[in-house]
């Protein structure tokens, strides 16, 4: 019996081609759903899918950006059926969901100069069963990113970009700044991933389309659309520190109208794994509303308009106090309003030549609450911008204006510390991308901003790219860079606003930056079933003249600047093996970072200067995959002159369909019950009068999640 088993198992083996260049394609999915059985192409676009029992299946062949195809074969096949050549056809409807929309050009992610990562498909939505409420995962994971927590109470956190502060990362949600300024750390634990259609990360100076504050690099939030198809899905989850959240995303086109509604509810209860009576995941509440109208009023013209509402009531600090919002004990309370409008039009005056309008006002309430003091603030910025882009044979070029505006007014605190403000920026800008020849690609940028208070800055920026093969791509670019003085930074959060003085614009000046950047990136399919891709970055950064916060000889903080430079050179090397149904990633980040002060060089704070991410997965495409996780962070320089401990956190992820519309996740997020509380204090004093230390490592230990979700 065992014998005839074996003999009935058999073989496809295929080539897939582009239909249109006959080039091989590789990565294409191939597999046969009802024995739950899969393969990818190799660099030459061969693939052989194994273990095939004899009978009548249906082969399903998937690529992203083509039209999918359905074969049918029976088993076994004559030698004509087999080792054929298969060819798909480009899907100019699939094309669209892996447009990079950062770089506003109409070329796919391989053939863009800019170096730009990118999460989407099922690897988003696999970090985003980790943590459903925020989107802090998404990006922790990633090699050169770290999440930096910057409040013991609070939560509050920041996105790293290669080791350097928050403030020098924009945060944006499709191309438009809709997180910056007085929400702070608070942002990324606002944003649920759920109707994301895709994350980009561009590193290093990002200066000609968005200005110069994306010094270390910009996170762009990339939205989902109306497709042809309704989608209705719905997803929860519940952890063992009693959280927990609700999402809804609804999507639909009515012939030239088209929706998408997302709103979610998270709910988070005063937890403290180390009971030392500090809560390490504070109680909150936040409802979030996003609902959008797609409009194609012709053939030529569409817009979307739509608003996002977020409303939360966030109380950390000691248990006891937390619990019954009563009593003694520190607290720190944020009560925050969020309401922003989003304006995207697009007009095509031919198949070449288009122009582009966008508009965003954000209307940023928030109340810090702390024993004895209270700060109030509300903020007012918005955004607007106008590009013309026009392509044709072998260059690209877009022009715009931007113009920024912020307002902010401090309804509370201290009087003889006001410190409200009012800005613009007046931007003009433009980009080309050239195709030199075959193998080279040039793309170069110049903007020009003007600053209300701060005066005017040129900045150029360029990428080049070599393609010597279809496995080998080199990058390399630059660029500059500003930042202009603001009061919200991470050391002005841990302060909560308290005894922090006014910037004096006369006195002060933007911080400049010049980066650079070298990647390569190979592919390698070993054998048919076995490929490898690797990529290897070199950075550096240079930061003049850094705005630095220190205390004066009485209680108060003020900002100066006392000349030097910070620089943060480094590493990032990542290699991804497939092999058949399992795949592994691991990437490692050099990150030296340094800040070079009043003749002094010292390392730079909370910089883990070395930093492992292993990913091991094992999947069964639309069935069940399962992931073990295990990340190394290396000993970090704190703010007090003390060095934080090395540590590992170690997970496991799984997700299970049933069905073609209901799946179940559970993760076990880190196993080893890593804590700051197990090998180093997170204050010193007592409840009622405690001295915060820098935050470094994880503070909530080990917890599990998990839930399911529903597509209807």
């Amino acid at each position: 019996m065992a014998g005839n088993t074996l003999l009935a198992q058999n073989q496809f083996e295929t080539t897939i081609l582009n239909a249109e260049t006959n080039e091989p394609l590789y990565g294409v999915s191939i597999g046969i759903q009802e024995l739950n059985i899969g393969t990818t192409t190799n660099e030459e676009g061969k693939a052989v899918l194994r273990n095939i029992p004899d009978g009548e299946y249906d082969i399903e062949i998937r690529y992203i950006g083509f039209e999918t195809r359905t074969i049918t074969r029976t088993f076994p096949l004559s030698e004509e059926e087999n080792k054929q050549e298969i060819r798909l056809q480009p899907s100019e409807e699939q094309m669209e969901t892996i447009v990079i929309e950062s770089t506003r050009s109409s070329r796919t992610f391989e053939d863009i100069p800019t170096r730009i990562e990118f999460i989407a498909g099922e690897e988003l939505a696999e970090k985003g069963n980790m943590k459903p409420g925020d989107i802090r995962m998404l990006l922790n994971e990633s090699t050169g990113i770290q999440t930096q927590q910057t409040s013991a109470t609070s939560y509050n956190s920041s996105i790293r970009i290669q080791g350097l502060d928050g403030k020098y990362t924009q945060l944006l949600r499709d191309g438009l700044p809709l997180y910056s300024g007085y929400s702070g750390g608070l942002s990324l634990m606002q944003i649920a991933p759920l109707d994301l259609k895709q994350v980009e990360v561009i590193k290093g100076a990002s200066s000609t389309l968005y200005g110069g504050g994306a010094i270390a690099g910009l996170v762009n939030l990339i939205s989902k659309t109306p497709e042809d198809e309704q989608e209705l899905s719905f997803m929860a989850n519940l952890t063992s520190a009693l959280g927990l959240d609700l999402s809804g995303f609804y999507s639909e086109k009515f012939g030239r109208l088209g929706t998408t509604v997302f709103a979610s509810y998270n709910l988070g209860t005063p937890y403290d794994p180390a009971d030392n009576g500090l809560t390490a995941i504070p109680k909150f509440e936040r409802f979030t509303l996003n609902p959008r109208l797609f409009v194609d009023y012709d053939e030529n013209t569409d817009f979307n308009i739509g608003f996002n509402f977020v409303s939360e009531d966030r109380l950390g600090g000691a248990m006891d106090y937390v619990e019954n919002e009563s009593g003694p004990g520190y607290f720190e309370r944020n009560d925050t309003q969020r309401f922003s409008t989003q304006l995207l039009g697009n007009h095509r005056f031919s198949d070449n030549t288009s122009l582009q309008v966008k508009n965003s006002i954000s209307l940023f309430e928030r109340e810090i609450e702390i024993p004895d003091y209270a700060f109030t603030g509300y903020q007012v910025s918005s955004f607007s911008e106008v590009n013309l882009s026009t392509i044709q044979e072998d260059t690209e070029w877009i022009g715009g204006l931007n113009l920024w505006t912020e307002d902010f007014d401090q309804e509370q605190g201290d009087p003889n510390q006001d410190l409200s403000f009012s800005n613009y920026t007046i931007g003009a800008f433009v980009q080309n991308t050239w195709d030199i020849e075959q193998k080279w690609t040039l793309e170069t940028g110049l903007r020009g901003d003007y600053q209300s208070n701060y005066g005017f800055y040129l900045l150029p920026r360029f990428s080049l790219m070599f393609e010597p093969s279809e496995k080998l791509t080199f990058r390399a670019g630059g660029g500059m860079g500003y930042k202009t003085p603001s009061i919200f930074t991470e050391e002005v959060e841990r302060l909560q606003f308290q005894n922090v003085l006014p910037i004096d614009a006369d006195e002060a000046e933007a911080e400049r930056s010049i980066g650079f950047n070298v990647d390569g990136n190979y592919k390698w399919a070993i054998t048919n079933d076995l490929n490898l891709s690797t990529n290897l970055l070199f950075f550096y950064t240079r930061i003049n003249d850094p705005l630095v916060l220190n205390q004066t000889i009485g209680s108060f903080y003020e900002f100066t600047q006392p000349g030097g430079y910070i620089d943060s050179k480094g590493i990032e090397a990542n290699m991804r093996w497939s092999y058949q149904d399992l795949k592994l990633f691991v990437g490692y980040t050099l990150a030296d970072v340094n800040q070079h002060l009043n003749d002094e060089t010292e390392q730079y704070p909370l910089v883990a200067q070395h930093r492992l991410n292993n990913v091991l997965m094992y999947e069964k495409h639309d069935n069940f995959w399962i992931g073990l996780e295990g990340y190394y962070y290396s000993s970090q320089e704190l703010t007090d002159g003390s060095t934080g401990e090395p540590y590992w956190i170690l997970g496991v992820m799984t997700e299970k369909r049933i069905g073609e519309k209901f799946s179940v996740f559970l993760n076990f997020e880190n196993i080893l019950d890593t804590r700051q509380s197990r090998f180093d204090t997170v204050f010193t004093g007592t409840l009622e009068d405690p001295n915060f230390r820098d935050i470094y490592a994880p503070v909530d230990g080990f917890v599990i999640n998990g839930g399911f979700k529903l597509n209807l």
